[in-house]
């Protein structure tokens, strides 16, 4: 087992990966200057020596190793919220290898249908915690004419499929898009993005390959430039992480890396595993970012001295319900959790997740719009610091920017700063996205919601009360 220090994780990324950002094609990306903030970020999630963190942040198998708490497989309720607890304090670098959770989940089913499929998703799993890797998760297709199926394209690689079948492996071509750290982890697992039918078995592929496996290339986009001030920029300076798009260009995967070939059946399975985790993530960061909306509110309210009017007190309640939703649906989902069988794996309310995820996504854009409007025209105007920290234009910022002796000037304007960059701006342009899209688009959660609630018990009900034998 080797647990990595955060320069080893760095270190290991410089492996002949095939990555481009900015029109340019970066070697090693451990040393070039884009990388920079996404490496830091990504490796402060990593053995970094400090006992108390790494009490919380690692676990012991059954076995008495100790790995990163993303990999722990819950069995229990306590397990699950140390889990969830775990994701409130972990990098989105970090966060996204949760897609081995997905695949642990629908083991079971998986073996039904081929084993070998299923002892290939555990080894996969065992490689990756017993070396301390991360892993993406790779699931969305570029899909070219939605209203066609993925084998009636003018383009057949529109979606990922298999182009030839080896005695030692299977070949796949086609490309992947919007992939959170595709650059910066080990290993690219690839899903199926939805159910396929029969037609359709070539584009029913599943596997995990490093990286830097040939064929594979990455370009990369961010929300934030290389490098921002962290006075204008609080948010972004340190949290921009790249989206990957991800191009396979007749790719080699042997067997012993391939979980799903041809078997349409489990395409839909493994599709809707991943959505449940990344979804319960989208909670988990809104509830963190919720808490931080408020507190703004507040501060920027007392600032100009309004926090006592009503219309304040609406707005602040408004934002507050919207907060308290969220965390209540997700505390809901962990106590109401369901179990797998016959692995054990415990897992949260799929109803509930989905249920949650749909009001997060469906109010988010209306409800940072309490928090812009108690704000003001400043959220976007604020001086920058440069023209703060100028003699000449300092004078007339601080002259104009007062409001009362007990307000610092510097304290409002990072205030403001805050704010537009958590919702108007780099990190807030990327969020306002993610929240609607992330784990998929409010029709995935109705599906899944329409799927997993009870209807033949509210059915029974309501004969019931219409008095209906």
């Amino acid at each position: 087992m080797a647990r990595k220090t955060p320069q080893q994780y760095i270190e290991s990324l410089n492996d002949g990966r095939v990555t481009y950002w900015d029109g340019e094609r970066i070697d090693d990306i451990t040393t070039h200057p884009r990388f920079q903030v996404p490496l830091a970020l990504t490796a402060s999630d990593y053995d970094d020596g400090d006992p108390e963190v790494n009490e919380f942040r690692f676990y012991r198998d059954e076995e008495g190793n100790e790995h990163h708490r993303i990999f722990q497989i819950p069995t229990t309720k306590e397990h699950l919220v140390e889990r969830v607890e775990m994701m409130k304090q972990t990098t989105i670098g970090t966060l996204v290898t949760g897609v081995f959770m997905a695949l642990m989940s629908v083991k079971d089913d998986v073996a039904k249908v081929n084993p070998r499929y299923a002892h290939n998703i555990e080894r996969i799993y065992k490689y990756a915690r017993d070396n301390d890797l991360r892993g993406a998760e790779v699931i969305t297709d570029p899909k070219g004419d939605r209203k066609r199926r993925a084998n009636e394209q003018d383009d057949p690689d529109l979606y990922v499929r298999i182009v030839e079948r080896r005695e030692d492996g299977i070949v796949v071509r086609g490309a992947k898009l919007h992939i959170t750290a595709a650059s910066l982890v080990h290993e690219l697992v690839v899903m199926p993005t939805k159910g396929m039918r029969p037609e359709e078995a070539d584009y029913a592929v599943s596997f995990s390959i490093p990286v830097n496996t040939p064929g594979v290339s990455i370009i990369n986009r961010s929300f934030a430039p290389a490098e921002l001030n962290e006075f204008d920029y609080p948010a972004s300076s340190h949290h921009s992480m790249p989206e990957g798009f991800v191009v396979f260009d007749d790719v080699f995967v042997p067997w012993d890396r391939v979980f799903l070939a041809g078997e349409v059946e489990l395409a839909s399975v493994l599709a809707r595993s991943l959505g449940l985790w990344e979804r319960t993530g989208g909670l988990v960061e809104s509830v963190r970012n919720g808490e931080l909306y408020i507190g703004l509110a507040q501060l920027v309210s007392e600032m100009q001295g309004k926090d006592k009017d009503p219309v304040v007190q609406s707005s602040l309640s408004e934002l507050i319900v919207y907060q308290e939703m969220i965390r209540m649906g997700l505390d809901y989902a962990c106590e109401h959790y369901e179990t797998s069988q016959p692995s054990g794996m415990v897992f949260p309310n799929t109803l509930a997740v989905n249920a949650t995820k749909y009001y997060l996504a469906a109010n988010f854009h209306q409800t940072i719009k309490y928090l812009h409007d108690l704000a003001g025209g400043l959220v976007i105007t604020v001086p920058m610091e440069a023209d703060l920290r100028n003699e000449e234009s300092g004078k007339f910022i601080r002259k104009y920017l007062y409001t009362r002796k007990d307000v610092d000037i510097e304290a409002r304007m990072r205030v403001y700063n805050l704010i537009r960059d958590l919702t108007a701006d780099a990190y807030g342009g990327w969020w306002f996205v993610v929240a609607l899209q992330s784990g998929g688009g409010l029709p995935a959660q109705r599906t899944m919601m329409n799927r997993t609630f009870d209807m033949e018990k509210a059915k029974a009900a309501a004969r019931k009360a219409a008095g209906i034998s």
